[in-house]
């Protein structure tokens, strides 16, 4: 056999296809971590104002003029008011006006992004020097010090979801690449739940008593932990279960391609572009990053919308995976034990 037979053997019309997809989602990779990352700004950032009476709509509207619109500003009653929506995820930062002196001081909390605090600091500094005023920050809910710029909650949830795709993966593979008959879901479900307990509990005694990067309660950042893995692993095998070997890809899409960059992990999502902050918090990296920063700065606030998030992909993923596998056929049950690379696969 000639060397260009060997060529046509292996490139198989299938083969070709999947290597065509793969170079598809490499060029959506570059080009969704570039696109949402490579010049951030604030962009209609949630801030409260606390000022006399007098002096809040003129400092509002000057402030909601800002060149490029960095700032949503709303007044704000007093400072504990601003500090209880601060912590409440409500706003992301407050400017104490203090009439009796040409100090202000603005709110912030970097334990919600690092970059977004610092950047809000800066906008305001620039504002009151126009005024002849200065300013000073301070930090309502803080990073730890073991966790620079706020980025471990984001790494953590980055960990939980590859474990779930790549362990989902294995199980959807493992008896060729047709959907696995009732049985074999159901196992495949229970397997998936069983592994994502144990994850979420590893990668939340990495995160806590090991490294010291994130405080906060240890079982509900477990409890995070094992939804994500089970919302992420059941979304693979729910794909898998439609499309075959081809939903690992549209897997990765979502939660890498798509998930990833838009979850608020290295800007927060105030910093992204429009797209990526609307398309984040539905997905379960950025669902998964903003509850795992609450738990650990935020008191636990805000978090029911995004765990409600998870829960509807792991309950959707599950519905399609035994759904799928119920309409299978004894011939297609059958086909289940071919081997990887079979005919029958």
């Amino acid at each position: 056999m000639t060397f260009a037979d060997e060529v046509k053997n292996a490139v198989t019309p299938r083969a070709a296809l999947l290597v065509i997809g793969v170079l598809g989602l490499q060029l959506l990779f570059i080009a969704s971590y570039v696109g949402a990352l490579h010049k951030p700004k604030p962009t209609d950032v949630p801030f409260g104002v606390v000022a006399p009476q007098q002096m809040s709509a003129q400092l509002i509207t000057e402030l909601k003029n800002l060149p490029g619109g960095p700032l949503d500003p709303r007044a704000v009653a007093d400072a504990a008011t601003a500090r209880e929506q601060i912590l409440n995820r409500e706003i992301d930062g407050a400017l104490i006006v203090n009439p009796r002196s040409t100090t202000d001081t603005v709110l912030v909390a970097s334990g919600g992004g690092a970059a977004l605090a610092d950047t809000l600091t800066k906008i305001i500094t620039k504002v009151d020097l126009t005024q002849q005023r200065t300013v000073r920050s301070v930090d309502v809910a803080p990073a730890s010090d073991q966790d620079f710029d706020g980025l471990s909650s984001f790494y953590l949830v980055v960990g939980w979801c590859v474990g779930g795709y790549l362990c989902a993966s294995i199980l959807a593979i493992s008896a060729g690449s047709k959907p696995a008959n009732r049985q074999r879901a159901v196992i495949r479900t229970g397997v998936m739940a069983l592994y994502s307990i144990v994850g979420g509990i590893g990668g939340a005694i990495i995160i806590g008593p090991i490294l010291g990067a994130l405080p906060g309660s240890f079982w509900g950042l477990s409890g995070l932990g094992a939804l994500t893995v089970f919302a992420v692993g059941m979304l693979t095998l729910a794909l898998q279960a439609l499309t075959g070997i081809v939903g690992i890809g549209l897997a990765v899409l979502i939660v890498v391609i798509a998930g990833n960059p838009s979850a608020g992990g290295a800007f927060p999502l105030p910093m992204l572009p429009d797209f990526w902050r609307t398309i984040g918090p539905a997905l379960p990296p950025g669902a998964g990053t903003w509850v795992a920063r609450s738990i650990a700065y935020f008191k636990g606030n805000a978090v029911t919308g995004p765990l409600l998030v998870l829960s509807a992909w792991a309950a959707a993923g599950t519905l399609v995976t035994l759904l799928m596998a119920m309409r299978r056929t004894p011939d297609d049950a059958a086909d289940d034990t071919a081997p990887v690379g079979s005919t029958a696969a």
